[in-house]
């Protein structure tokens, strides 16, 4: 069996995007995709080379069938896919927006075979991943997914593998959001790679300031915090160095979902070679800046010949 590099989990869904503007209940014709933030940064990180693992669930279904169909074809390894004959495979409605606000999403995935995902589905091949990213939206979807989560971050982090962390936060999913405080950051702790936004890590840990929200985690084990401030760019802080890195200015902004996910493979793959933190957030940044102008959630990620080649990290080789 070849080498895993990354090991990522979570729920992809099929997403139905509308064909043009307007309230959803109007929308007559739509174009069938997939979606899903954990699911975005592993195809993003497999088109810049890497082995990556996809564990999940999906429903027998024909949903279950084209989101699988799809995974496999961004080449990632769905050998540890379960297909669950009980739960359905879960599915969004998104809007199409034409000035470039945030789209509008409905979902439908409450019960669905991904947040039926538990340890059971772990195969040991999959704990020698080199690498593990986690997001903090399994957790949020059921105690099962919940456990899975500190499970797989534990179980790495012990074995020495290096461990990123996207909290993603999705409040409409958690019971409180003091419990969605509390747990999103018992997971952080177990991280060596922190990445919230502004706003999330200002609610998480309570500071306004991106050095005191940085220096939050690295107090509970983090090694770098990396805060996406949009199109101000990034702070990173570590325990011997931080700084603020600028943005990539683009022409229109397009759509915005999926920024975070790409920031997060630009960021982990630039580590995961050895780039120096400032290199690796520049790449961070790039993505994400390609991201918000392609409309979907990841039509924008690059592959490896797309990456800059003016800074000698930004295309580094594998």
């Amino acid at each position: 069996m070849p080498e895993i590099d990354i090991l990522s989990f979570g729920e992809t869904m099929a997403m139905f995007v509308a064909e043009h503007s307007g309230d959803l209940a109007q929308v007559e014709h739509f174009h069938k995709r997939i979606a899903g933030a954990d699911s975005n940064v592993a195809i993003g990180l497999s088109r810049l080379g890497f082995k990556v693992a996809w564990l999940s669930r999906v429903g027998n279904d024909s949903l279950g069938r084209f989101v699988l169909d799809t995974l496999k074809a961004e080449g990632l390894d769905c050998r540890f896919v379960r297909c669950d004959p009980l739960h359905p495979t879960g599915f969004q409605l998104k809007s199409r927006e034409e000035t470039g606000d945030d789209p509008r999403v409905e979902y439908f995935r409450r019960g669905s075979a991904a947040s039926h995902l538990n340890i059971s589905d772990v195969a040991p091949a999959l704990l020698r991943a080199r690498h593990l990213h986690a997001t903090g939206i399994p957790p949020a979807l059921s105690d099962a997914t919940r456990e899975l989560t500190h499970y797989l971050m534990r179980t790495q982090r012990a074995a020495g593998r290096s461990v990123s962390f996207d909290p993603n936060l999705r409040p409409s999913l958690w019971a409180s959001e003091a419990l969605m405080i509390r747990e999103i950051n018992r997971l952080a702790a177990l991280a060596h790679w922190v990445l919230p936004g502004l706003g999330e890590g200002r609610l998480l840990t309570g500071y306004e300031d991106p050095a005191d929200i940085a220096a939050f985690y690295l107090d509970q084990g983090a090694e770098a915090v990396v805060i996406k401030l949009g199109a101000h760019g990034a702070y990173y802080r570590t325990q011997l160095d931080a700084g603020f890195v600028d943005a990539v200015p683009v022409p229109q902004v397009v759509d915005t979902v999926g920024a975070g996910d790409a920031f997060a493979v630009g960021l982990v793959s630039a580590l995961l070679e050895s780039c120096g933190m400032v290199e690796a957030v520049q790449r961070a940044n790039w993505s994400g800046s390609r991201a918000v102008q392609s409309r979907g959630d990841m039509e924008g990620l690059p592959y490896r010949h797309e990456l800059p080649t003016d800074r000698p990290c930004l295309a580094a080789a594998l």
